[in-house]
Parts: C-alpha cells; structure tokens; sequence
C-alpha cells in the first residue's frame, strides 16, 4: 500500500503542474462582483487515511451509502480559511483494496473537465504523459463587450430581486435535508420509454433515456412540492447542459473549466397533473434544444450584467453518460464511483449509473428535499413508474 500511496502522491504533484490552476484559492473580486482563481499556487490537499471495513462490508457494488462521505476530505481544518481547490484522499480498506476519494471544487471544472482530469491522472500513473493536455484558456467563455442579452432567462435568479423575497429563499436554503437514494432498473427506465412513445410522431424522438427519467423526476418533485394542490403554482426542472459542442466555434476537447449551462422547462403544477406523460417529456427535450451558440452567450452576457444564478424546483446532475468507470489505472478500472456526499443544496438530484462490466443495470437517483417533501416524493417516484 506504501508503494500505491507514493505513486499517487507523485502523480498528484506531476499533474498540478499542468492543471496549475488548482494550486490556487477562490478569491472574491469587489471591482467584477465574482468569484475569481487566484493562482497563487498555495497547493492543494492530499489525504492518506484507512477503514476497518472490506469493501463487501460497505456494501459492495450498485450500494450507495451515505457513510462513503468519509472518503473525500470535504473540509481541510488546519486551514479553515483558506480551503484548497482539490483535495485527493487515498483510502486503505481492510480487504487490500482501496479508495480514492476528490474532492473538486465545481468553480473549477465540470464533469467532462473532471473525468479527463482523472484520466490524465491515470496516464501519468502508468508512467506516461498526459492522454489530453489541458487548454486551461478561459476567456473562451468570457462574456462580450459590451455584453448583449438577446434571450430572456426565467431559468435565472437576479441577487437585486432577491430584496422581496429573500427570507423565503433563504428559508428554503437552509431547511434541513434529508437526502436518499431511488432505484430506476433498467425494466423501469424501458417502461418510461415507451409512456412516453404513446402518441407516435415527437413523441418517438423525445423518448430518450435522460429525457424520461428526467421528466419522471419533474413531475414527482412538482408534486411534492405542491403541498397545498394548486394549479396554478409554477414548477421549474433545471438540468446541466453541455455547451462544448454548442459554441461558434467549439471549445477545444480538452477545455478546462466550467463548460455547463442550466438548460430549463417550466409549467404549472396543474398542467403537469392533467397532460399527458408525453408532453412533459417534450418539454424536457425542448430545454436542450434551446441552448445554441447565440443562447450560451446571451446567457454569459446576463450572468455579466446581472450577477444572478440559475434557481429552479429541482436542478438535476447527470453523472450517467460521464464514463468514469471506464478509466483504466495501473490497477484496473474502478469497481464503483459515485459521489461519497450527499447533495448540499435544496433541490439537488444527481443521476449515478450502475453499471456491471460495460453492461448498464439502471440507475440510482441521489435527492435532498426537506422531510415534508421527501416523505410525498418516496411515494410517487414509485406510484408513477
């Protein structure tokens, strides 16, 4: 296990050269109003810890726990502020295998940005050079000059009309969470497909993967979180869009940073209780669709201008298609990855694949409601399968 340790301690300092970006500290800029990376290259945090446990004792493959938040280092106490942008933790278990656990700031790279990371890791592991060498040149995504807001954005949330209502926000903010893990098989995924084929046409089209689970999840949320049945309550679905491929020209295949959008849908609760499945299901494929070049950067523009941040019932991460199971180290491909915390925000729903060998099982779903609404989602994530 020393000989495992010291290889990922090298590794890990080889690749911060590169991504050195991620040796520096978040710093709040007063003359741009955001967050900014200042490289400074103070370092980052690199963890050696053990567990008692076997791997089959923590449940074995397809098992989320919550308790797997003991191996990524969320919080680095000798420097409380003053916290790394990455933090690696290398867990020994008791069977001999082992853990490794990140935790990444989302301000610094998304999930696409995350996994070549990872990969690059695993190339310098193996005693190679880096498989995809980052483009870390941001201004890619800066917004324009001066900046043009040519869409509205109800997706988006402005801090300044936050004044009215921001006890209520606040209130929902810091409500306590019960986060738990939902089950969609592979049966059942199949079985929200064809729901949403009756009608033939778009119909067909529109009935993808994500797209039935995402709007199974839309509907169970809008529900919960209409506990007073009102139709005319409005219910928003936010879910994380990739824009690499969208932009004029695209970003480089190795661009490093935050490439993600909030692609959104939105309706009345009473709507959703009397359209068809379907319906739903168009609307989910339509907020993808809405996202182009010039989209994108209306969207950068309005974020430059306004200073706001995407705000919607329930804002779905999608880990599903990310592959990071599929990486190769030195010692193989990951027997399980997820992530080893529960969400930390109202609203946060997050997609984890279970896949055995290459063959996809399904998929479980990570929610954090309050328990009011946890207690009416349990039941119709179920009921309306």
């Amino acid at each position: 296990m020393e000989n495992i340790i010291a290889k990922l301690e090298n590794a890990y300092r080889k690749i911060l050269v590169q991504y050195d970006f991620l040796a520096g500290r978040l710093r709040w800029s007063n003359k741009k109003g955001r967050l900014e990376i200042d490289c400074n290259a103070v370092g980052a945090g690199f963890v050696v810890a053990s567990c008692d446990l076997s791997f089959e004792e923590l449940g074995g493959i397809g098992s989320p726990n919550l308790a797997n938040q003991q191996f990524a280092l969320r919080k680095w106490n000798a420097l409380p502020e003053d916290q790394p942008l990455v933090v690696m933790q290398v867990t020994s278990l008791r069977c001999g295998g082992f853990a490794l656990g990140f935790a990444l700031s989302h301000v610094t790279l998304d999930g696409i940005s995350s996994k070549i990371w990872l990969e690059n890791l695993a190339s310098l592991l193996a005693g190679n050079d880096l498989v995809s060498p980052p483009y870390n040149n941001r201004r890619l995504l800066a917004a324009r000059s001066p900046p043009r807001v040519t869409f509205s954005h109800p997706e988006m949330l402005n801090f300044e009309s936050l004044q009215g209502n921001k006890s209520t926000l606040l209130k929902a903010t810091f409500q306590k969470l019960n986060s738990q893990y939902f089950q969609l098989r592979l049966d059942d995924i199949i079985n929200l497909k064809q729901k949403a084929r009756r009608g033939g046409g778009d119909n067909i089209a529109h009935a993808t993967g994500f797209n039935v689970v995402t709007a199974h999840i839309w509907q169970c949320v809008a529900k919960a979180k209409n506990l007073e049945n009102g139709p005319e309550k409005s219910s928003t679905i936010l879910y994380a869009a990739s824009i690499r491929s969208r932009m004029r020209p695209h970003l480089p295949s190795s661009y490093a940073g935050n490439a993600i959008l909030s692609a959104y849908a939105t309706t009345t609760c009473g709507k959703i209780e009397k359209r068809p499945f379907s319906h739903l299901v168009q609307m989910v494929a339509q907020a993808d669709a809405r996202i182009t070049d010039e989209y994108a950067k209306s969207i950068i523009d309005w974020l430059e201008v306004n200073k706001g941040f995407p705000y919607g019932d329930a804002v779905i991460s999608s880990w599903w298609n990310l592959g990071l199971n599929e990486i190769e180290y030195p010692w193989g491909r990951p027997t399980w990855s997820c992530p080893v915390v529960p969400n930390h925000g109202n609203n946060a729903i997050t997609l984890i694949p279970e896949v055995e060998g290459k063959k996809f099982k399904g998929l479980h779903v990570l929610v954090s409601l309050p328990e009011m609404e946890m207690e009416k989602f349990q039941f119709l994530f179920q009921e309306l399968l």
